[in-house]
């Protein structure tokens, strides 16, 4: 039996194939081969594509499969009936806006995004402390305010 473990990052996606039985790491695998892209149309704005996280952890699940399929001596097919789990981490926190069917509105707000810094600073300005522990909750407000209409097709929800 296998396990994979991903680590969904922003500058690529890793694969892990571990051997359930032995704990023993059979194969790993990144995508893409150089960092991801980070959009940055604004001065502290950083977005990535959502999609793009799918279409990475598809590459590097083939390629970590198809190297441990090559050292068992066994085609791809069976691994994947023997596969147990699967564990995800991702990128620290981010805001993915989607509508009723889970597609995407806009590109993704990641962990190094600033925008929203003057927000979080007048929250505690006006409490004495954050109220959240997170900027994805400025950011959804921000949002709101500054991209009209985008309220409307969102679905709360987080990461």
């Amino acid at each position: 039996m296998y396990l994979i473990g991903y680590d969904i990052g922003s500058s690529s996606v890793k694969a892990c194939v571990v051997d359930a039985q032995t704990g023993k790491t059979l194969s790993t695998a990144f995508y893409p081969k150089q960092e991801a892209p980070i959009l940055s149309l604004k001065a502290g704005w950083a977005e990535q594509e959502p999609e793009s996280w799918w279409n990475y952890l598809k590459s590097a699940t083939a390629e970590a499969m198809a190297a441990t399929a090559e050292k068992a001596g066994r085609p791809v097919s069976a691994l994947k009936e023997g596969l147990a789990a699967i564990g995800i981490s991702y990128q620290m926190h981010g805001l993915v806006c989607v509508d009723r069917t889970q597609k995407a509105l806009r590109p993704a707000i990641i962990w190094c995004d600033s925008r929203a810094v003057p927000y979080g600073q007048k929250s505690h300005g006006n409490v004495g402390r954050r109220l959240l522990p997170e900027p994805p909750a400025e950011l959804t407000g921000q949002l709101h305010r500054q991209q009209t209409g985008m309220g409307e097709g969102t679905r709360t929800g987080g990461i």
